[in-house]
């Protein structure tokens, strides 16, 4: 489905629910709920908080819908709303750390080195179609810092636009533009040496009949 296809499908479920349609509400969040579980995932660090407050995301979202004026990508709008919603749960827990734009370690600290890959993207999809390869890729995201986690998520998976991820995080385009190339680099720093072995052609055994 194209892009104009699937926005078209998307304001038509939207119409419809407003109009009293409510049964369509998951369809339309079904393909965002693993996407928005894993953003809330980035900043809480606990699976059943995370569970909560996507939940609630979607629950708000449902009651507001009708003020959902298409300027966004509903996956954007709703996942704007979760990360309003785990803020202000961390902040209630005294948890909370805000990271400010100007933080000089966004600028000052030593850049990650690249690997052998030019781009996360750059995995062989024969390596990718792996189980234990696609596990590999889901713990390497894991690892990375939440501000280039969340950022990575947004761009890569959920693929929001530069300006919609900025607007979802508070945060300037230049500053996800950033965060998103040193989550690349992690990433490729961590995968490159399994992914070289994981795509290696097999040596042939040289046998004495042979």
């Amino acid at each position: 489905m194209t892009d104009a296809a699937h926005k078209d499908r998307e304001q038509a479920l939207i119409a419809a629910i407003v109009a009293g349609e409510t049964q369509l509400y998951h369809d339309l969040i079904r393909p965002h709920e693993k996407v928005v579980y894993m953003v809330v995932l980035s900043y809480v660090k606990n699976s059943a908080d995370a569970e909560d407050i996507a939940q609630e995301a979607f629950l708000q979202g449902f009651r507001s819908l009708a003020s959902f004026r298409g300027e966004a990508k509903f996956s954007s709008w709703v996942i704007t709303i979760a990360l309003n919603l785990a803020r202000r749960k961390l902040r209630k827990a005294a948890t909370f750390r805000e990271v400010s734009i100007d933080d000089p370690g966004e600028d000052d600290n030593p850049p990650v080195a690249p690997a052998m890959l030019r781009d996360w993207r750059e995995i062989p999809s024969e390596a990718v179609e792996r189980n234990e390869v696609r596990a590999l890729l889901r713990e390497a995201i894991a690892k990375l810092p939440e501000i280039y986690r969340t950022v990575f998520v947004l761009r890569e998976m959920e693929q929001s636009s530069g300006e919609e991820t900025a607007a979802a995080l508070g945060i300037t385009h230049a500053l996800v533009k950033v965060r998103l190339h040193r989550a690349r680099m992690m990433l490729q720093k961590e995968l490159a040496p399994t992914l070289r072995a994981a795509t290696a052609p097999p040596k042939r055994r040289w046998l004495p009949w042979n």
